[in-house]
């Protein structure tokens, strides 16, 4: 494991694999640097894939009061630590927070994007007091009424989808992150406006899933049509997910081929 510093004085926690240009994965919901390790193994024989814990994930600090610039200046650490440059992939939530961090001016090389869950026009919103709610939950220390309220409100699961969920093995994970769901939340309900990434001048592909709904798939296309330049992209895969042995070659052939 290594370490960066971040701007406030956060630690934040890495793993580094293979050998070749920099991809930082940058996580969404429930992701921290092991449940990366996949997805950076397969990119190691091509690159030195970058997994990281978010701050308030796995072994990152968490110092408060959290903003989502800070999460930029993490990057930003963790970009100065590989080397002063790197390529981003982000999803979910973490495409918004690689897509930002591009739009700021950090030493990206390159930007790949899977399904950043913007609310657009026509499709799903958040209710006006998601943030509010997640943070009381957070607050008392509710960690499975957060889980629930996310996989509702934000997901769109019905109710037995998410009683069924909790019954797997993945709960009690998804639980230990539960008071990360309002850092997500305060990166998605950012709005999406016509001229928000305009500026970003790194190569950047925009990724989508088959199988995902259009309030998955829209917004990808959307960002691509705002950034001067880049591509989409529909892979075959699950819903809101492509395996990795899919994703790695695409991302490998973006994040390296412009690094």
């Amino acid at each position: 494991m290594h370490k960066a510093i971040s701007r406030d004085g956060t630690v934040i926690a890495y793993e580094r694999s293979g050998d070749g240009p920099p991809i930082i994965i940058v996580g969404g919901a429930f992701n921290d640097r092991a449940t990366a390790a996949a997805l950076a193994a397969t990119l190691a024989p091509g690159s030195t894939a970058i997994a990281y814990d978010r701050r308030g994930r796995g072994d990152s600090g968490d110092t408060a009061p959290y903003a989502v610039d800070r999460e930029i200046e993490d990057l930003a650490a963790l970009i100065e630590d590989v080397g002063g440059s790197a390529g981003l992939f982000g999803l979910s939530s973490g495409a918004i927070l690689a897509l930002d961090a591009a739009a700021a001016g950090l030493p990206v090389t390159s930007v790949a994007i899977f399904e950043p869950p913007f609310q657009t026009e026509g499709g799903p919103q958040l209710p006006d007091d998601y943030l509010a709610r997640l943070a009381t939950f957070t607050a008392e220390d509710r960690r499975g009424e957060a889980v629930e309220y996310f996989m509702t409100a934000a997901v769109g699961l019905p109710p037995e989808a998410v009683a069924q969920t909790r019954q797997s093995p993945m709960w009690a994970g998804m639980e230990s992150l539960a008071h990360t769901l309002g850092y997500d939340g305060a990166i998605t309900v950012r709005p999406l406006t016509a001229d928000r990434f305009a500026g970003i001048s790194a190569p950047t592909l925009t990724l989508a899933s088959a199988a995902s709904p259009p309030s998955l798939q829209l917004p990808a296309r959307a960002v691509a049509e705002m950034i001067p330049g880049a591509r989409h992209r529909t892979l075959d895969g699950g819903f809101h997910d492509v395996p990795p042995e899919t994703l790695a070659p695409v991302l490998l052939d973006h994040l390296t081929a412009t690094s």
